[in-house]
């Protein structure tokens, strides 16, 4: 059975142009504005979506993302709230991916086969578990393939070719690349060093690689997407919220994110435009 996540990316190789991945966090900077931005998400030009999954240890994620969690935690956001948040959104949206990116222990707390269950239930696609490493796949990377869900894996500069196999072994969907070494956020990618790492995955895999950390404007969209699959974009949406937070919040928060988004949409889809 075909994925939406595969689905998506199929159709994206026929048009020719690299998906524009949108990362928020659940319950940030409330529930209800959390559901209002999922949803206006797509008509902005977001091609998949990644919900953060409020933790209280988010050690991989920069500043801005910790902030958005705590705001969300703050605010009563729970892992169970984030699943109706997907439930709600499937109600006007059965197309667009939807990717639970965070970490382990959240999963593990709500226990792991009712929440592939639940996940499944409420209109998930997929997973990206940051603090899971393919040495422990059989906690929930194993049960979450055999239930239907893809499993993203990260790659990083210093993830080498005696490495990669072991990584991608159970990885499905597309491979997330990040970009640089660090934190979410704390600096701007070289697209031709990201290029040559994407063309070096994908002679491992046939999976689609999108690459994330530090793109923040079109113009580093286009040129990352110009030797990617896709373009993960999240800081830049997180810092976005926060700003229209503190200035009043409700539709100026979505505005604000969809602004960027409608942006960032325009830059994926001249990059393939601007390599030819």
């Amino acid at each position: 059975m075909t994925t939406r996540i595969e689905a998506r990316f199929s159709r994206l190789k026929e048009e020719n142009r690299p998906a524009l991945v949108t990362f928020v966090m659940a319950g940030d900077p409330d529930h209800e504005t959390a559901l209002k931005i999922a949803e206006a998400l797509p008509a902005a030009g977001a091609d998949l979506i990644e919900l953060g999954m409020p933790f209280s240890d988010p050690m991989a994620d920069g500043p801005a993302i910790q902030r958005a969690g705590l705001r969300a935690l703050k605010n009563g956001e729970t892992l169970k709230k984030t699943l109706s948040l997907v439930r709600d959104f499937r109600r006007g949206d059965d197309e667009t991916p939807i990717i639970l990116m965070g970490y382990f222990n959240p999963v593990y707390i709500y226990g792991v086969e009712g929440f592939v269950k639940d996940a499944i239930e409420a209109g998930v696609d997929g997973l990206i578990v940051v603090d899971l490493p393919p040495e422990m796949d059989e906690e929930l990377c194993l049960p979450a393939l055999k239930a239907g869900l893809n499993f993203i894996r990260l790659a990083t500069p210093t993830t080498d070719d005696k490495r990669l196999p072991a990584v991608l072994k159970n990885t499905s969907g597309f491979v997330y690349y990040v970009s640089i070494t660090g934190i979410t956020g704390s600096a701007a990618p070289d697209a031709d060093k990201v290029a040559a790492a994407v063309s070096r995955i994908k002679r491992h895999t046939d999976l689609p690689v999108c690459v994330g950390f530090g793109v923040r404007t079109a113009e580093q969209a286009a040129e990352i997407g110009r030797g990617a699959d896709g373009v993960v974009v999240g800081s830049a949406l997180v810092s976005a919220i926060e700003a229209a937070s503190r200035d009043g919040g409700g539709d100026a928060v979505v505005k604000a994110v969809t602004d960027i988004v409608a942006q960032l949409a325009q830059g994926v889809r001249t990059a393939r435009l601007a390599k030819a």
